[in-house]
């Protein structure tokens, strides 16, 4: 699988959340990683958590912002948010039952997500909070 970096590209024009779609990115790669290099149930295990655990503040934040400046697409958002969280719980079970293939299919999943949501949800919310003065 290919490396999975954050790049300028998804850069939504909030330093905030900029940078926490850069330690979105940097753990996704941790996990890639730690699956590359056959570390066992107990350290992957740990990383999913951190991420779910991060994501989950990550996302608080970023409505927290569009409610406080009444960004339109608030709902649609958060829908997209809560249909995340509860994929990657789905898969953090499946995970610690031992089911087989869940890393692999985990992975692909979370960047082609991460991906998606930043380019196409994300990136819509940048100039909005931008013209309300968030930067």
């Amino acid at each position: 699988m290919a490396t999975f970096e954050w790049t300028a590209a998804y850069a939504v024009g909030v330093a905030k959340f900029d940078q926490q779609h850069q330690t979105l990115f940097r753990t996704v790669q941790e996990m890639h990683e730690a699956l590359g290099q056959g570390h066992g149930k107990d350290v992957v295990g740990k990383i999913l958590q951190r991420l779910i655990d991060y994501t989950a503040n990550h996302f608080a934040a970023e409505e927290a912002a569009m409610e406080k400046n009444h960004y339109p697409a608030l709902l649609a958002h958060k829908a997209e948010h809560k249909a995340l969280v509860t994929q990657v719980l789905q898969f953090q079970k499946e995970f610690v039952t031992g089911a087989p293939g869940i890393a692999a299919m985990l992975m692909p999943f979370l960047q082609k997500w991460l991906h998606n949501h930043i380019m196409q949800t994300d990136k819509q919310y940048g100039p909005y909070l931008n013209e309300k003065g968030v930067h």
